[in-house]
C-alpha cells in the first residue's frame, strides 16, 4: 500500500514506554527482562505488527539463533517428548529448532549434518555416539557445538545429556534374574548402527554371565521399530525349541507388539511368559497388562540439553556431559518364575 512503512524497533519502544535497548533484550535474551516489561513489549509488538529484522540480528550477533536436531526416525515415539521439551526451552531463549531424520543411516546423518552446518545453525543435537571420527572432526573444525542425547558416555568426543543404557538395562536384567527367570529371549532394534540398542543387548548378556548363565543361549531377534515388527519377532522367539520364560524388549513399542502377539497365540501374560520394555512411554501404561519397563526422563533430558547447548554456544559452559538417572517400573507383565 502506497505510503505504508513497516513498524520499527523505535516504534515498539515508544508504544511500550521503554528504551530500544529493552526491546532488543526482549527479542534476544528474554530471560534477562522482567515479565511485566516483557509483556508490555510483546503487546506493543502484536498491536503494531512488528517483525524483527532477522538478517540484521544475524549480522549483529554473528549467530542465526537456530539449532539443528537429527533424530534416527520420526516414527519412534520416544523422541517426540524429549524433542518437544528441547524446542520449548529453546523457544524461551529466542532460538528456532530445525529437525531432520536420518532413518538410522550414518551416511544420511552425515549429509544432514553438513547441510545444517552450511545453513548456519549455531549448534546440533544428535542421538547416540555412533558416528565416524571424520564427521566429528568436521564439526570441531567448523567450531559447531554438537550435543548428544539419549546416551551417556563420559569418554566420547562429543558431550552428552543422557542416560547409561547399559547400566539401565543391567538393573532390569538383574531384577528379572533375581525373581527366578533363567530362559531368556530378547527383541531388539538393529544394533549395528545403534549404540543404545547395542548397549541394552550387551547388558542382558553381561547379567546372564554374571548370574551363571551362558549368554550364547540368549534367543535374540533384531528388527525394525514397530508394533507389527515386535509381533513378528515374538512369533520367531516362541518357535524356539526352548520357550523363554521372559522376553526383554529394547523399547516399549516392541514390547507392546510382543504382548499383542502373545494374546493372539492364546498365551497368558505373565503366567505363561513375561514381557518387559524400555523407555516408559504412554503405551506401556495402557496395555493389558501394563508393561514392566525402564523409566527415562525424556522431557528433563530435552530441557537440560537445550540449556547446555545454549550455554556452550554463548561460551558460558565447557563441553561437559550430564548423566540422568533411570528407574525401574515393575508392572503386571512381569512375574516371578519358578522352574
Amino acid at each position: 500500500m502506497p505510503g505504508f512503512s513497516a513498524p520499527t524497533l523505535t516504534d515498539v519502544a515508544k508504544k511500550a514506554g521503554v528504551s530500544t535497548a529493552t526491546v532488543s533484550r526482549c527479542l534476544n535474551t528474554p530471560d534477562r527482562v522482567a515479565k511485566r516489561t516483557r509483556d508490555k513489549v510483546e503487546d506493543a509488538i502484536a498491536m503494531l505488527g512488528f517483525t524483527p529484522n532477522f538478517g540484521a540480528r544475524v549480522m549483529a550477533s554473528k549467530r542465526t539463533y537456530t539449532i539443528g536436531a537429527i533424530i534416527p526416525t520420526m516414527e519412534n515415539a520416544i523422541f517426540a517428548r524429549g524433542l518437544q521439551a528441547f524446542q520449548d526451552a529453546l523457544h524461551k531463549q529466542g532460538y528456532t529448532l530445525l529437525v531432520a531424520s536420518s532413518s538410522y543411516d550414518p551416511k544420511i546423518e552425515e549429509e544432514q549434518i553438513r547441510t545444517l552446518v552450511s545453513r548456519g545453525v549455531d549448534g546440533l543435537l544428535l542421538i547416540g555416539h555412533d558416528r565416524s571420527s571424520e564427521i566429528v572432526n568436521y564439526l570441531q573444525e567448523k567450531n559447531i557445538p554438537a550435543l548428544v542425547a539419549w546416551a551417556h558416555d563420559p569418554n566420547a568426543r562429543l558431550p552428552s545429556v543422557g542416560f547409561d543404557n547399559f547400566a539401565a538395562m543391567s538393573e532390569l536384567a538383574r531384577y528379572v534374574l533375581s525373581i527366578g527367570h533363567r530362559r531368556i529371549g530378547m527383541i531388539s532394534s538393529w544394533t549395528q548402527t545403534n549404540d543404545r540398542a547395542r548397549a541394552r543387548v550387551m547388558a542382558v548378556k553381561h547379567v546372564m554371565l554374571e548370574g551363571g548363565l551362558n549368554p550364547d543361549n540368549l534367543v535374540l531377534i533384531e528388527t525394525d521399530y514397530g508394533i507389527e515388527t515386535g509381533s513378528k519377532a515374538f512369533d520367531t522367539i516362541i518357535s524356539n525349541s526352548r520357550l523363554p520364560s521372559i522376553v526383554f524388549c529394547g523399547n516399549d513399542v516392541l514390547a507392546a507388539g510382543a504382548l499383542k502377539q502373545a494374546k493372539v497365540r492364546g498365551m497368558k501374560i505373565p503366567e505363561d511368559i513375561s514381557i518387559t520394555g524400555f523407555d516408559d512411554i504412554e503405551i506401556s501404561r495402557i496395555t493389558t497388562p501394563r508393561i514392566t519397563t525402564v523409566h527415562v526422563s525424556h522431557r528433563r533430558m530435552g530441557t537440560e540439553a537445550s540449556k547446555k547447548i545454549i550455554r556452550i554456544i554463548e561460551k558460558k559452559a565447557f563441553w561437559q556431559s550430564t548423566q540422568l538417572e533411570t528407574s525401574l517400573e515393575i508392572r503386571a507383565s512381569l512375574a516371578k518364575k519358578i522352574d
